[in-house]
């Protein structure tokens, strides 16, 4: 069974569209049909129902799904474990989800370090949401991801923390409540908020703030982007519950009466896929690990 057709397989399957696998894959709408009906040919079966622009997994491509997801892991551990026995130096591609505020504010020396230490190492970097990357590893699709840590934690995951993150209450510099240290929940309630998506971690510690005091929070806008909702502050749109280390005296920093706001950031693989040379090396260069380490 050709490996590129089941590729191509996933990709409509996750995108549940030709035209948008096609994309993903860099590849021309027709040599996607193409492996598709290969692919249905070998296996004598229909895998999707194409109806208008809708396209639908079967019961035979529901059935396929997780063991073509199985086959490619396997394959790509093979590779990587004998790249890895070939090769005494470290190289070959590491795949990486990363979230934007991390991107940003925290990796750069660990990313400019480890290339000058590993320039064999391909970086294959996607830069998403937390929860998108959290995702991925949970379905064994990406080697590692450095995010915002899921507040639940699965068994088969293996989390590394290291960054502590301190959140802190943002207004306006002219805002009414930026004359004040601290500011209460109900303060806060009487104004509009800008919080980060409430589908987000961060968004779910701030939500879960104004349920357990049986509060209802104003909310104006909602976006995953903190740079955008710093600067929608900054512009006197509301308040928001930004990380500490990325506020400037564009905006007034409050703490939030009675609260010690964080969230923490780190490294999150699965424990059943094997790590490979690069990125063991890379999970050695991040703060944390170096510092219990020593």
């Amino acid at each position: 069974m050709d490996t590129q057709n089941l590729t191509a397989f996933l990709a409509v399957a996750e995108h549940a569209s030709f035209s948008e696998a096609a994309n993903r894959l860099h590849l021309t709408q027709p040599a996607i049909s193409k492996r598709i009906a290969s692919l249905e040919q070998q296996l004598d079966c229909k895998l999707f129902d194409r109806i208008g622009r809708h396209v639908n997994l079967t019961e035979a491509g529901l059935a396929l799904l997780p063991n073509a997801k199985r086959i490619l892991q396997d394959i790509r551990e093979a590779q990587r474990q004998i790249n890895d026995l070939q090769n005494q130096s470290i190289s070959g591609r590491l795949n990486m989800g990363i979230s934007h505020h991390i991107g940003l504010h925290r990796l750069p020396p660990v990313l400019r370090e480890y290339s000058r230490l590993y320039p064999n190492v391909q970086l294959d970097i996607d830069f998403m949401d937390s929860e998108q990357a959290h995702q991925l590893i949970l379905q064994g699709e990406m080697d590692l991801a450095v995010i915002t840590l899921a507040p639940s934690k699965e068994a088969q995951l293996s989390f590394i923390p290291v960054w502590d993150d301190p959140l802190m209450v943002a207004v306006a510099n002219d805002h009414l409540l930026a004359n004040k240290k601290t500011v209460a929940l109900t303060e806060l309630a009487e104004h509009t908020a800008l919080p980060p998506g409430l589908n987000t971690y961060t968004g779910q510690i701030i939500k879960s703030l104004f349920d357990n005091a049986g509060l209802k929070m104003e909310v104006g806008m909602a976006t995953n982007y903190l740079e955008t909702i710093k600067v929608m502050v900054s512009i006197g749109l509301g308040w928001s519950i930004l990380p500490s280390s990325m506020l400037d005296d564009s905006v007034t920093q409050l703490q939030l009466e009675g609260h010690q706001l964080q969230r923490t950031l780190g490294c999150v693989h699965h424990r059943s896929r094997s790590l490979s040379r690069a990125a063991e090396a890379f999970i050695e260069r991040l703060p944390s690990y170096q510092n219990a380490n020593r």
